[in-house]
């Protein structure tokens, strides 16, 4: 299939859009919008998200679906970790709470891939869950976009 959508910044990447990529990505996904969100996936693109494998927009829309179906009031914080032409790599930490009001942190770190037109090809995200208690969140925004002067995981020692 021809891809022609694109997503700026493109490839090969400075410091600078890197980091702009991180972010937009964190807004996406602050967002909780599957539909929205998708649309920074190449429409063939792989995912490895635990022990779940979408492959392709569908896919991802309805593992994002799923996702913020359970974890409620989630919000996340990325943070560049390194990259190369046309690879990411960032480093995370997200709080949500189940159904039953348990929170959680979520570590974890991803490996992205993107293609000319700057839409992630490949996404490996590998993830480690910590039970906290309400009063021990860190993430407490409002639902919705990190406010740009709301502390990084590194200044919140994530």
């Amino acid at each position: 299939m021809l891809q022609t959508e694109q997503k700026q910044p493109f490839p090969p990447f400075t410091i600078e859009t890197a980091k702009q990529k991180v972010r937009m990505a964190e807004d996406g996904w602050n967002s909780r919008d599957p539909e929205k969100v998708s649309l920074a996936y190449a429409t063939d693109s792989e995912w490895r998200n635990r022990s779940e494998f979408p492959i392709g927009r569908e896919q991802i829309k309805t593992f994002l679906q799923k996702k913020w179906q359970s974890e409620l009031e989630y919000r996340l914080v990325k943070e560049l970790w390194t990259f190369t032409d046309n690879k990411i790599a960032v480093r995370f930490a997200y709080e949500w709470h189940n159904e039953k009001g348990q929170w959680f942190r979520s570590y974890g770190n991803e490996n992205w891939e993107f293609d000319d037109n700057g839409l992630m090809k490949k996404r490996y995200a590998s993830i480690n869950d910590l039970a906290i208690e309400e009063s021990e969140r860190k993430l407490t925004w409002p639902l919705g976009r990190r406010p740009d002067d709301y502390p990084g995981l590194s200044e919140l020692r994530l």
